[in-house]
C-alpha cells in the first residue's frame, strides 16, 4: 500500500495552471533584462520574500515561488554563462562568476526573506488596528 497522499487530477490540474501562470511572466521578464546575473539575482531576492510568506499560502509558493521565479532565474543560463567563461580562457572570471553568483543568491534570499517578515508584520500590525 502507498503511503503518498491521494491527489486529485483537478488539483493537479490547478497547481499546473499556477506554475504556469508565473512562468510565463517571469521568463518574458527575464528575456528583457540585459543580464544575466541581474535576473538571476533579482529572483532570489523575490524568492526571499515570497518564502517569507509562503509557509501557509501553498498556491502563492506554486505561483510566485515556482514560476515566476524559477523562470526568472534559471541554471542552465547560469552554467552556459560559466561555460563560455572558461572556454574564452577566462577561469579567474568563472571562478568569480560562480562564486559571486552563489554567495549573492544565498544573501539575496536571506534578505528577502527578511523583508518579507518585516512586511508581514507590518501587514499584520496595520490590519489589527
Amino acid at each position: 500500500m502507498s503511503t503518498l497522499p491521494s491527489r486529485s487530477l483537478k488539483g493537479d490540474l490547478r497547481d499546473l495552471a499556477l506554475v504556469a501562470g508565473g512562468a510565463i511572466p517571469g521568463a518574458l521578464l527575464r528575456w528583457q533584462l540585459d543580464a544575466d546575473v541581474v535576473a538571476n539575482m533579482l529572483g532570489c531576492l523575490l524568492l526571499g520574500v515570497v518564502l517569507a510568506q509562503a509557509s501557509q499560502r501553498k498556491r502563492l509558493m506554486l505561483w510566485a515561488g515556482i514560476g515566476f521565479c524559477g523562470s526568472l532565474t534559471t541554471f542552465c543560463t547560469w552554467m552556459l554563462d560559466l561555460t563560455r567563461a572558461l572556454q574564452a580562457g577566462k577561469p579567474g572570471e568563472s571562478a568569480l562568476l560562480l562564486l559571486a553568483s552563489l554567495a549573492g543568491g544565498v544573501a539575496l534570499v536571506a534578505l528577502g526573506h527578511t523583508i518579507g517578515m518585516l512586511l508581514s508584520h507590518r501587514l499584520r500590525d496595520t490590519s489589527a488596528r
